[in-house]
């Protein structure tokens, strides 16, 4: 009997596991899923959870069910490549004989001294539950202080605003204009709401260091009861430890097949593969469907196609808040009601398809 192993249930396992299960799956599989919590969740939604305005329940999502598919709880700890098994922590090693790791990524900290130790984060469901507590324990009149103002901080300094409308929300940025992965319109459109709803944005920011309860912003302190850091991501430490070629992220360098350069049998899917666009759960899952293909055409005896056709990504959705939203869908940037209704939709497909 083969054995698969997935490590970590999130956008691109999942999608693997819904390709292959029920039906799809040879006789002389199996399959073993390892992640950390017994669900599968929307890390998408991490914001609202922080924020306060979805329960826990909202952002998981059940792993299926098949006789051969096996959840191990546990936590990853390293990857032994030439023994074929992976290193977990305080349970016995787990053999393989193909191999998916979509263990994501967490905070990157830019070397900023303190940050790591005195911020909140949303980059997994345990810290995304810390952070909501730190959060809606604040008293009235507040501050809190977000730093990065990419989709994450943006996402979730709206949705605390109609979360907490007692709090000061600053929200950190580098650049001159938030959300410069965008189009200006849609920078300035965002910059507009926040505006309309008190929120102060701190442009050309340079956090040089954190301290409990206070930010460094060129060197100069400004206090906060509570600190989120959302100012950029890495590949998880375990991938960064794996000794193979590495993008600037520590994201791992791959073939056109989605695996390792040097193991044909180590496949990367989503947040710790280097890729040319940026992370999304799009992108993982369109990886997870073309990881899929070759697994088959191998279990068939057959030789997997070479490369394949450019994942294509349908757009970007961001939301303002439970009404408002933003986002670039088919090249064309599109705002207010229309937009949210979209990402609302889109969720909500999501949900009923896996759930």
């Amino acid at each position: 009997m083969k054995n698969l192993v997935i490590l970590g249930g999130g956008y691109g396992g999942m999608k693997i596991l819904n390709e292959l299960l029920p039906n799809n799956l040879p006789e002389d599989v199996m399959i073993t899923l390892v992640d950390r919590v017994p669900y599968h969740c929307l890390k998408t939604e991490y914001y609202a959870l922080a924020a306060g305005t979805v329960s826990d329940k909202e952002v998981r999502v059940d792993f299926p069910e098949h006789p051969r598919l096996r959840v191990k709880f546990a936590e990853v700890i390293g990857v032994e490549s030439q023994n074929k098994r992976v290193i977990l922590k305080d349970a016995e090693p787990l053999n393989y004989d193909d191999l998916v790791i979509g263990l994501g990524c967490e905070d990157k900290y830019h070397d900023v001294p303190g940050a790591e130790q005195f911020t909140y984060s949303i980059q997994s469901i345990e810290k995304s539950r810390q952070t909501y507590s730190a959060l809606n324990n604040l008293g009235p009149g507040s501050i809190v202080g977000i730093v990065g103002a990419g989709l994450s901080g943006v996402e979730l300094a709206s949705e605390l605003t109609e979360s907490r409308r007692d709090l000061n929300i600053k929200l950190f940025d580098r650049g001159k204009h938030i959300l410069s992965a965008f189009p200006d319109r849609l920078s300035k459109y965002v910059e507009g709401w926040f505006k309309e709803h008190n929120v102060e944005i701190i442009n050309n920011s340079n956090i040089t260091r954190v301290e409990e309860n206070t930010l460094y912003n060129n060197d100069n302190p400004i206090y906060c009861d509570v600190i989120v850091w959302t100012a950029g991501i890495q590949a998880n430490k375990v991938v960064q430890n794996i000794d193979t070629e590495k993008d600037r992220s520590g994201r791992l360098v791959i073939t056109p097949r989605h695996h390792l350069p040097t193991d044909e049998h180590i496949f990367i899917v989503g947040d710790c593969a280097s890729l040319p666009h940026a992370p999304s759960a799009q992108l993982a899952e369109g990886q997870a469907v073309q990881i899929v293909e070759v697994l088959r055409k191998r279990w068939n005896g057959e030789e997997p196609p070479v490369e394949f056709p450019p994942i294509k990504l349908k757009g970007v959705l961001g939301s303002l808040g439970k009404k408002q939203g933003f986002g670039v869908m088919a090249d064309r940037a599109i705002t207010g009601r229309v937009a949210r209704l979209l990402k609302s939709g889109v969720l909500w497909l999501y949900k009923f398809h896996n759930g």
